[in-house]
């Protein structure tokens, strides 16, 4: 009796530390994707060469435009530009090679080496949306963001096991003056996160910041000898290079701190309503960034990225999830992969006001053709709507419960002899099943993804839970995050020497909103 009451006990014990297990706030990070399937590549040698050809012809014929910085302008002249006003036209084959010496793959370090992440080779790297002056939630609707917000979305990121990224401007905190919100951002990503994150791009100065912040949190020589940051360069296209990208551009370089040079492309009004008019640009675009990353610091580290988007033509508004924009993502791809560089591109994009069908629609066209183009680094992973004007806190969780299935996939098809499952094959036989059998019994915890917010439960269960669907569902996921939320521990001594960075740059300059 007391030897049975005792198993009792024990099966009772065992029971109760398995619902505990599961149901145990665990803060886990997925390792960045590794592709074992193939790129979709759709452009054939002879379309590659024909764009290739003709974006040599842009650059040396009709030339792109440094604007309001000298020192650019005698940094190609020095190369063996033509330099007329602020017009510079490159010779063929000087950007390619001076693309030559940017890596083919690089490493982003972050404060916890376990979350440190490999840009480029087969690797897709996700991060979450970026800069959005809206934010949207259920409770409150659609609001301009607040540094409450931002702190929100960093802990989130940090929160989501398939999330490998926290990001940059993950939304404008609109509540902290324009010159100083950078600080706080940067403090957000390095205090209440262990991930790896992004650079202020909105000004030389604040570039700086950055790396200064980052030099205290890493250590000096650290940062000049690694890449701890990757950040946002865009491109005023058509084909426009300004003096604030770019004197961030050259501060990062300078720094050995990874730049993605991306132009920002809405098809039909920055660039061709074609694909391979699209393509040329693009490519013309990225190669003079890229060059120009080059004479700062051969060998800085930097990112092929391509924002495409298509324009409606009634009303004006970018398109997203499109068939053309799909198209110059997998071109730019074999474009970057054929330069040797990582690859940025694809995201969680839609052009819906709220987390609806169409959301899902252009939000799964475009996380799909991410994986598929070979993209690296995918900015805006998670939380995009609105055509990138809003940050929604529902989506954003949606997105990041997705971005499982793409790790998924990535897999591929192994055949090991596990996987061959003849063993199973042989013990079921004609006319049995597969839920008892060995072979499922000893893989049925990690053979199929499962997902952290859908619903499959039966009709009834469902109905008598509530009926919730999928926006209620995400509103009680991110309250469950945030919640469960644990900071990552931080050195005290940095932490104090990071607020006290912050306190003495804020102390010394006005506010300022503009």
């Amino acid at each position: 009796m007391a030897e049975a009451t005792s198993r009792r006990r024990a099966r009772s014990g065992g029971g109760a530390a398995r619902r505990a297990e599961r149901t145990s706030v665990k803060i886990e990070t997925a390792k960045y994707i590794e592709r074992n399937i193939p790129n979709f590549e759709v452009l054939s040698e002879e379309a590659l060469g024909v764009i290739e050809a003709n974006a040599e012809t842009v650059l040396a014929e009709i030339g792109v435009n440094f604007v309001d910085n000298p020192g650019a302008l005698q940094r190609w002249r020095d190369a063996g530009a033509e330099i007329e006003g602020e017009r510079v036209r490159i010779p063929r084959g000087l950007a390619r090679k001076l693309i030559a010496t940017a890596p083919s793959e690089f490493t982003q370090h972050a404060r916890n080496p376990e979350k440190s992440v490999v840009i480029g080779g087969k690797n897709l790297v996700c991060a979450p949306v970026y800069g959005p002056p809206f934010v949207r939630d259920v409770a409150g609707g659609r609001r301009y963001a607040t540094i409450a917000d931002f702190e929100k979305f960093v802990k989130l990121s940090y929160m989501s096991k398939w999330l490998h990224h926290s990001g940059g401007t993950v939304c404008e905190p609109t509540d902290v003056p324009v010159n100083k919100r950078h600080l706080d951002m940067l403090l957000a990503h390095m205090t209440l996160s262990d991930k790896p994150f992004m650079g202020s791009v909105t000004d030389p100065s604040r570039a700086q910041d950055s790396v200064e912040m980052c030099e205290i949190l890493f250590g000096k020589e650290f940062v000049q000898n690694n890449t701890v940051m990757t950040s946002l360069i865009n491109i005023n296209s058509p084909m426009t290079f300004d003096d604030v990208m770019m004197g961030a551009l050259e501060v990062y370089a300078k720094n050995n701190q990874a730049c993605i040079i991306s132009p920002f492309i809405v098809g039909g009004a920055m660039a061709p309503v074609s694909v391979a008019g699209t393509l040329t640009q693009v490519l013309a675009e990225v190669m003079a960034g890229i060059a120009y990353s080059q004479l700062i610091r051969p060998g800085a580290p930097v990112i092929f990225g391509a924002f495409v988007s298509s324009i409606d033509m009634n009303s004006g508004a970018p398109t997203f999830g499109t068939p053309e924009a799909s198209l110059v993502t997998y071109g730019a791809g074999q474009l970057a992969r054929r330069l040797g560089l990582p690859f940025r591109s694809s995201g969680s994009f839609c052009g819906s006001k709220l987390p609806d069908a169409q959301a899902a629609y252009e939000t799964a066209n475009s996380l799909n053709m991410g994986l598929m183009s070979g993209v690296n680094f995918m900015l805006h992973s998670c939380g995009w709507l609105e055509g990138g004007l809003v940050a929604s806190f529902e989506k954003f969780v949606m997105d990041a419960d997705q971005l499982g299935a793409l790790h998924g996939l990535a897999k591929g098809v192994p055949v090991s002899e596990n996987d061959q499952a003849m063993d199973a094959i042989r013990e079921v036989g004609p006319g049995g099943h597969y839920l008892g059998c060995a072979h499922t019994q000893a893989n049925f915890k990690t053979a199929f993804w499962k997902s952290d917010l859908c619903d499959y439960k039966p009709f009834e269960t469902w109905e008598e839970e509530g009926a919730r669907d999928t926006m209620e569902l995400a509103t009680d996921r991110v309250a469950y995050l945030v919640d469960n939320y644990q900071a990552p521990s931080l050195d005290p001594e940095i932490r104090s020497a990071l607020l006290a960075y912050v306190a003495a740059k804020k102390d010394s300059m006005a506010d300022s909103f503009m």
